[in-house]
């Protein structure tokens, strides 16, 4: 059971529409290696998947979050979706997993929001740490919790 913070950072219009980023790797130097890139990942994340390897899962996932938005960092014109504050709550994450031997990770949204990904086993350590730690980063102290699913039910009407 896996638990998704989304802590917002910035709830703003975003500089550059989703349509438009995507637009931008259709002739981006670097757009032929990175979906190679992605491909392979694809395959390594169903493996991790599998065999349940939290360490791995983050490595993957943090790195798949930062490439894309090195893409937007390197794509003609070029953007930062990325705030501040966006760097803070990562470099902050990194050491409180570091310090707790943590399987917290993140990922990004297309904008400046951080998606914390944790075990249900971490959640009431987490959610001190997003209390205490993250909150101060978040537009308005505002963050939204969620996890994973039994998956979808018939209803009948």
């Amino acid at each position: 059971n896996y638990q998704d913070c989304i802590l917002i950072v910035d709830k703003g219009k975003k500089e550059v529409s989703s349509t438009l980023g995507h637009n931008l790797m259709h002739d981006h130097p670097f757009a032929e290696q990175r979906f190679k890139q992605a491909n392979n990942n694809l395959g390594r994340m169903s493996d991790i998947l599998q065999n349940g390897n939290l360490k791995e899962f983050i490595k993957l996932v943090e790195s798949e979050a930062l490439s894309l938005h090195a893409m937007m960092l390197t794509s003609n014109p070029y953007f930062m979706l990325m705030k501040p504050k966006t760097l803070e709550i990562i470099n902050k994450i990194w050491n409180y997993r570091l310090e707790n031997d943590s399987n917290i990770c993140f990922t990004l949204d297309a904008g400046a929001n951080v998606h914390l990904l944790y075990p249900l086993s971490e959640k009431k350590e987490v959610d001190f740490f997003i209390e205490s730690e993250l909150l101060k980063f978040c537009q308005k102290n505002h963050y939204i919790c969620d996890n994973t699913g039994s998956g979808s039910k018939k209803i009948n009407s």
